[in-house]
């Protein structure tokens, strides 16, 4: 229980109406979720104005009303305070009304295109090997010092994630790794957070069904970085034509890694195959288990990470190579007669070249790769025709088939992403609707020592028709597939 004057404590109103003495026992954004005593948040959505919901709000017993302007007849009974941005609103009253729980750990923001999730879950596995009690935000799932909860966003909701770090707080923990999206910088929804530090990985194509402009992207995630107060630190990839973007206006001290350019960090690529990679980090040679010249980028970035967090050089080495990456990240095995199955959530352009590059690097020449490969349906359309290129581009086979078609037509989304296959890549090229029979139909086309990349979906338990959820994962479908080769 909050006095409504204690909630709102730092934040800019511009009116009240009311006195602010009244107790509140929650907040809500979401009208359906009114109970009598709470705070509604009337919200402007993409789909939904809260703003039209208020006088329901007060008749199911909200006590007060944040707001950007008044409902035509005020209803009695609330308090109203108006504001000039509800959304941000709502990330500083949910920081006040847990007792601003950021503040009582290390938070450390990762952002970026591609590798949030390896590299968020890869300090959090560090940390808790180094000995410290964690709590891990990520699109994979939530964990709080081994116990999991499960993820329904990239980066929750104000109130959500306030209650999380809360809980976290409350079981001792020392830090928090959390992914911050584009669209949780655009929607306010870190706002009123104290973050250590943030880490950017890159910035390719991507969300622009959200963002409109690459331009309005790019900005979002700069957002975060000019955020950030001048005693947390601000790390960027300086390989990445956008990294010293991020840090332009930031008042945190600035750090860098890279692989080719000049930087506070410095990672050499010595060996790269799918039994994992031998990096030459910061003067270190030191054999890790990860795949892929991506992820050592991830690597140094969470070894750079660490020592910004004033942690022991040798411990962090001698603990990193211990682990193993985020589930649906690379994700390799091997069938009975020796075929190479790899699961990726690679959904973007660049994070399908990045995997296909990485198997070219590794592969010895002979292989054939054979990628299954679709596009989600209500999301970006513009990417569509790029990915297919990339995969044709890259692989020996390609199977066009359906990602989570949500509520698109999913051979529609095919035919989308074949624009993008030239008259040269046809003929190495198959459509098929069924993502199932699509995996199927790869792992027997492939002989032993060839490599089936499933791509798109990653760690991802669903397939999304129709606003409906069904049982799908391609690891489980994967692994069927082989046990029938056996």
């Amino acid at each position: 229980m909050r006095y409504l004057s204690d909630i709102v404590e730092g934040l800019p109103f511009t009116e009240l109406q009311g006195s602010a003495d009244v107790e509140v026992n929650a907040i809500v954004f979401d009208s359906r979720q009114v109970q009598p005593g709470c705070l509604f948040v009337a919200v402007r959505g993409t789909v939904v104005d809260g703003h039209d919901y208020i006088e329901q709000a007060v008749a199911d017993g909200a006590v007060a009303i944040i707001c950007e302007e008044l409902p035509g007849h005020t209803a009695t009974g609330a308090d109203f305070l108006m504001v000039q941005d509800s959304a941000a609103a709502l990330g500083i009253i949910a920081a006040n009304f847990y007792g601003r729980p950021s503040e009582k750990l290390k938070l450390v923001g990762v952002t970026g295109t591609n590798g949030k999730t390896t590299i968020a879950t890869l300090l959090y596995k560090l940390f808790r090997e180094l000995g410290y009690k964690c709590g891990l935000l990520s699109t994979v799932e939530n964990q709080i010092n081994g116990q999991i909860i499960p993820s329904t966003h990239t980066t929750p909701n104000p109130v959500e994630l306030n209650r999380l770090l809360d809980d976290m707080v409350a079981k001792g923990c020392d830090y928090c790794f959390m992914e911050v999206s584009s669209h949780a910088v655009a929607q306010h929804r870190i706002a009123g957070l104290a973050f250590a530090g943030g880490v950017f990985s890159n910035l390719t194509h991507d969300h622009l069904d959200y963002h409109l402009t690459f331009d309005n992207y790019i900005k979002a995630k700069k957002a975060f970085f000019d955020s950030l107060p001048k005693n947390a630190f601000a790390l960027t990839n300086a390989d990445d034509r956008n990294g010293s973007v991020m840090l332009q206006n930031t008042k945190a001290y600035k750090k860098s890694y890279a692989l080719k350019s000049m930087a506070d960090y410095r990672v050499k690529l010595l060996e790269n195959e799918f039994s994992g990679l031998l990096l030459n980090i910061d003067g270190e040679e030191v054999w890790f288990k990860l795949v892929g010249s991506f992820n050592a980028y991830n690597l140094l970035a969470v070894y750079a990470t660490a020592l910004l967090l004033e942690q022991d050089k040798a411990h962090v080495l001698t603990a990193l190579s211990k682990l193993t990456g985020a589930e649906g990240r690379f994700d390799f095995m091997v069938s009975p007669n020796k075929i190479i199955g790899i699961v990726d959530y690679a959904h973007t352009p660049d994070a399908v070249q990045n995997v296909l590059s990485t198997i070219k690097d590794i592969r010895k020449g002979t292989e054939q790769v054979i990628t299954v490969i679709g596009c989600g349906g209500d999301r970006d359309k513009t990417k569509r025709p790029i990915m297919a290129k990339t995969a044709c581009d890259w692989s020996d086979k390609v199977i066009l088939t359906s990602d989570n078609p949500r509520t698109e037509n999913p051979e529609q989304i095919i035919k989308d992403m074949q624009a993008g296959v030239d008259a040269a890549n046809q003929r190495k090229t198959l459509n098929i609707t069924d993502r199932r029979e699509a995996i199927r139909t790869a792992v027997h086309l492939a002989q032993p020592g060839d490599i089936v990349l499933l791509a798109g979906k990653g760690h991802e338990k669903y397939q999304e028709i129709n606003k409906v959820k069904n049982h799908f994962d391609d690891k489980e479908e994967l692994l069927n597939q082989f046990q029938l080769l056996a």
